[in-house]
């Protein structure tokens, strides 16, 4: 019987293409510690693996991860679904997922859905067209044709940035509503007693946030519906502006705005300071996130701090325990969230 590995490396070779075996021969170790320092790089020494990527890079080697998977009955490929490239809170989840995924030898197959379920659908089953070992998706709130689809199939799938009560479903996150509540209370504690709540994009999280408010509020006995300025629009800088404008035009007498995000809250900040308006002593004004800019800003934001980073870490930590059929101890894993009370409210 003809080993179909060496056919493969005799294909290589005769296109001028260095291989596995190349390197082995060149360090004088086995192609089997080459091949595991690629494709399981824990385990193999740091010093060692270190002079294997030395070498490959000398001879030019470009990994097969056709022949790969071959060997593997693995694609090493995860797919990763995002709303949005645009937003940071996203790109530091995709930083702390490289940071898992990368050293363990997978690539990602990023998807961006644009905050649409069809768009999201069809990356789904366009990415399982690539047998991807695993998937992460953004949220719990996707089409049932989708959830339909996953369970059939049987890939294994991280859901982040929200929690559910369900064992078979896999989430790293928080509650997103009880963080909403947490900030229309520290309002309420701070003496505001008409507490608007602005929001765009009007995503599932963004929705929960919207309930914690409201709650909040239902039970302050302090809830007036006209103080809810929700919009589809994509969320930006200057849409926020635009947004406290028409808040003051529908509730001129609102003392707090609770913006849906820091990006929102920024623009009114500037607004606030176009019309003069002093912040916090005629309108505080609220984030969420506690992006990069809002500790910096004038007044510093008071905002909800995420762990964007770590749910990243974790979600990928924990999707790959599923391919490897690891124990996973808990099936939701709550990170929580902190508020950041600074000068604005």
């Amino acid at each position: 019987m003809v080993d179909k590995s060496a056919k493969r490396n005799v294909r290589a070779s005769s296109s001028g293409r260095a291989t596995l075996d190349d390197i082995a021969a060149k360090l004088g170790i086995s192609s089997i510690t080459v091949s595991r320092a690629f494709r399981n790089p824990g385990k193999v020494a740091e010093e060692l693996r270190e002079r294997i990527i030395k070498v490959a890079d000398e001879l030019g080697y470009v990994r097969n991860r056709a022949a790969s998977t071959l060997a593997s009955a693995r694609s090493m490929n995860i797919a990763v679904i995002i709303p949005s490239l645009s937003n940071a809170v996203f790109v530091d989840i995709l930083n702390g997922i490289d940071k898992i995924l990368r050293p363990r030898g997978y690539q990602m197959l990023l998807g961006v859905s644009h905050y649409s379920s069809e768009e999201e659908d069809a990356l789904v089953r366009a990415y399982l067209a690539f047998d991807p070992d695993g998937i992460i998706l953004p949220s719990l709130n996707y089409r049932e044709a989708t959830r339909h689809l996953l369970e059939k199939t049987g890939v294994p799938v991280v859901h982040l940035m929200e929690l559910s009560d369900q064992p078979h479903v896999h989430c790293v996150g928080f509650s997103q509503e009880a963080a909403g509540k947490t900030m229309t209370q520290h309002l309420l504690a701070k003496g505001y007693k008409r507490i608007a709540f602005v929001a765009s994009q009007l995503d599932s999280r963004t929705l929960a946030r919207g309930r914690g408010y409201r709650d909040a509020l239902v039970e302050a006995g302090l809830y007036d519906q006209k103080r809810e300025l929700m919009v589809p629009d994509p969320s930006s800088i200057a849409l926020g502006g635009r947004l406290l404008q028409r808040l003051l035009q529908q509730a001129p007498d609102t003392d707090a705005a609770f913006f849906c995000n820091d990006d929102l809250a920024q623009g009114a900040l500037f607004e606030c300071a176009r019309q003069q308006i002093s912040v916090p002593a005629q309108l505080a004004i609220a984030g969420f996130n506690d992006l990069s800019a809002s500790a910096s800003t004038v007044p510093s934001l008071t905002t909800i701090a995420t762990p964007r980073f770590d749910i990243g870490v974790q979600g990928a930590n924990m999707l790959l325990s599923l391919i490897e059929h690891q124990k996973v101890n808990r099936s939701t894993i709550d990170l929580g969230f902190e508020l950041k009370p600074r000068e604005s409210a």
